[in-house]
């Protein structure tokens, strides 16, 4: 690459051809279209990657603008992206809807859902720090207590001059400064695990999208005692055979009661609270590194008699097969 004054980082991956930036990046995240924006004589353009077991960043420079697209492929890891600008911006495309990064400005949102992304202005340097969407399902799971699926539909701009935009954007700052250049976050995994566990938490309870209307109700959605006494009888016999009619009776009410019950104050079916309850305490035991059950041991020992059908369920919950948490925990 030419040296320019005005490239800010010393950069890993490098080039002056555009060509050469599009491969680099789709060996990275996927099936990569790109075009530039005008015509540039020569592209120079920088990357840099950082990588840990729950967030990854990337750090993007590049001369002139350019337009793309992602097609995610079986192999694409999805993320929540949150685009800190440096120098010009980032917008991505919905349909008809439209979100930017820019000056006093933060981005987030999911790499499978834009329709285009453009990034803006000469020299462009973006930050974009990438969060597991595990971890982003994991805390829906543990804060809303209901099975999710689906788009999350986050607000994707978020005005840094605002109380929720600086503490989300102070976090998220602290956790770039402490991955970039071999940093110290990336020697202490367990401090890695805790910061992004932190801000996917701040991002759940904090940024407007389609679950936020649950938070907002705050002491209304405590559950009549019914509900209760059905939750507290499935969680002391998780790893029993329950049917819904032995719920309803430890209960003390009807069937239809309590699948009424439910509806009303956790938003979903008590057959389906039961499975999210046994999914997240089998996620427990993956998620435990001197875990030395086998998967088959995990499945019966929570209530999965059939390991195709829990490996889907839990793949459409946590954003992962179990097979990855594992692999990912355990480092094999």
């Amino acid at each position: 690459m030419t040296e320019n004054s005005a490239k800010p980082f010393s950069f890993r991956f490098y080039g002056s051809s555009f060509d050469n930036m599009v491969e680099t990046l789709g060996g990275a995240f996927g099936a990569f279209d790109a075009e530039p924006v005008g015509r540039a004589k020569d592209f120079h353009w920088g990357l840099d990657f950082s990588m840990a077991n729950s967030a990854v960043l990337l750090t993007g420079y590049h001369e002139a603008e350019f337009q793309f697209n992602i097609e995610p492929t079986a192999s694409t890891a999805e993320y929540l992206s949150l685009v800190v600008p440096r120098r010009g911006g980032m917008g991505v495309t919905y349909g008809a809807r439209k979100a930017e990064a820019g000056h006093g400005k933060l981005l987030l949102y999911n790499n499978f859902e834009p329709d285009s992304v453009l990034m803006h202005g000469q020299g462009n340097v973006i930050d974009e720090l990438l969060i597991n969407w595990p971890v982003i399902l994991q805390t829906i799971g543990q804060t809303f207590e209901m099975p999710f699926s689906g788009s999350l539909d986050l607000l994707p701009e978020l005005d840094l001059s605002t109380p929720v935009g600086r503490t989300i954007g102070n976090l998220t700052e602290t956790i770039i400064s402490g991955m970039r250049d071999d940093g110290p976050l990336l020697q202490s995994p367990i401090a890695m695990a805790h910061m992004t566990q932190a801000l996917a938490d701040l991002v759940v309870r904090m940024v407007p999208h389609r679950l936020s209307h649950f938070l907002e109700k705050g002491p209304a959605l405590i559950a009549p005692r019914h509900v209760r006494r059905a939750i507290e009888f499935m969680q002391a016999n998780i790893d029993q055979p329950i049917t819904m009619p032995k719920v309803a009776e430890a209960a003390g009410v009807s069937s239809r009661a309590l699948e009424t019950g439910f509806r009303a104050f956790k938003g979903t079916s008590p057959a389906a609270y039961l499975l999210m309850l046994r999914l997240r305490a089998a996620r427990q035991d993956l998620l435990d590194p001197e875990s030395k059950e086998t998967m088959k041991a995990v499945c019966l020992k929570w209530g999965f008699f059939h390991f195709g059908r829990f490996s889907a369920v839990y793949k459409t919950t946590y954003g992962e097969y179990p097979s990855d948490t594992r692999k990912r925990v355990s480092g094999r």
